[in-house]
């Protein structure tokens, strides 16, 4: 089975055209995705039919689960599309079905390959019952206490197709507990369906740093739907204006919000290279 190996700021995919495939894609999600035993990487991107959209994706993480959306990996996944024609036509933008709806996206062709791409990631949404998480009484959850590991922290929790809590820290994101607490927080019992998790630093108002915990994966390098969460996160505290550009351990992202509208993403996306799955 051949399968392309792709990664958007450092958040890594292995991603298969499933079109004339039938497979236990959650178990070969888990063999592929080990990073000692199979080819390694954050997310499985599968490409498939689709009669809403010029195509689908499904993503599945590396515990077998399937993800609503891959902020990075719907890039990657239109940059193979466009690439390898797998769209007729000379075009330079595509819609693509997800879990979490449809998403227009636009390329950048660099030397006759995409290498920039823009994506709407769609309207977040802010209630409650649609991150989802367990908080009453309120129509946005920001700034929530939540107590992990002996302790405090404040999250601001959004869901962009997938839910997302985001918090905002005084000390350096560097020297963050991330791979003990990450944990506990995707698992927390606040968020029904677990949940990524976003640390983040205040460089200025148009530069944030950033690491990330992804629901199911562990901590990446770069998260495109956590950069989107981010961006409605720092607006709704007052933190950015339209534009903000995210520094993650795996390069920079950039997120427009106008407080009402789409989220807008925009990155890169790479092929680093082809190769042949030989297991069931």
């Amino acid at each position: 089975m051949r399968f392309m190996k792709m990664h958007g700021a450092g958040n890594d995919f292995v991603l298969v055209d499933a079109r004339d495939e039938e497979r236990d894609w959650p178990r070969l999600a888990q063999a592929m995705l080990d990073r000692r035993f199979g080819v390694g990487g954050d997310q499985m991107l599968l490409v498939e039919d689709s009669d809403r959209a010029h195509l689908r994706m499904r993503t599945f993480n590396p515990d077998g689960s399937e993800a609503e959306i891959s902020g990075n990996g719907i890039r990657c996944f239109v940059k193979h599309a466009l690439d390898e024609g797998l769209v007729p036509g000379k075009r330079t933008d595509m819609v693509v079905e997800t879990l979490a709806g449809l998403h227009h996206l636009t390329a950048h062709i660099s030397d006759g390959k995409v290498d920039w791409l823009r994506v709407g990631m769609g309207m977040p949404r802010l209630a409650p019952a649609e991150i989802p998480v367990a908080a009453n009484g309120v129509t946005t959850v920001v700034d929530h206490p939540l107590d992990v590991g002996g302790r405090r922290i404040h999250v601001t929790c959004v869901s962009v197709g997938n839910p997302h809590a985001v918090a905002f820290i005084n000390g350096s994101v560097d020297d963050w507990p991330l791979a003990r607490l990450g944990p506990l927080v995707e698992m927390n019992p606040f968020f029904p369906k677990r949940v990524n998790f976003e640390i983040v630093n205040v460089v200025s108002r148009d530069l944030l740093k950033v690491r990330v915990w992804e629901r199911g994966t562990g901590e990446t390098l770069a998260c495109g739907t956590g950069a989107s969460a981010i961006g409605v996160a720092a607006r709704l505290k007052g933190l950015m204006d339209g534009r903000v550009s995210l520094d993650m351990p795996g390069g920079r992202l950039h997120v427009e919000w106008d407080g009402q509208g789409e989220v807008m993403l925009e990155g890169p996306a790479a092929l680093v290279f082809v190769g042949a799955w030989p297991g069931p």
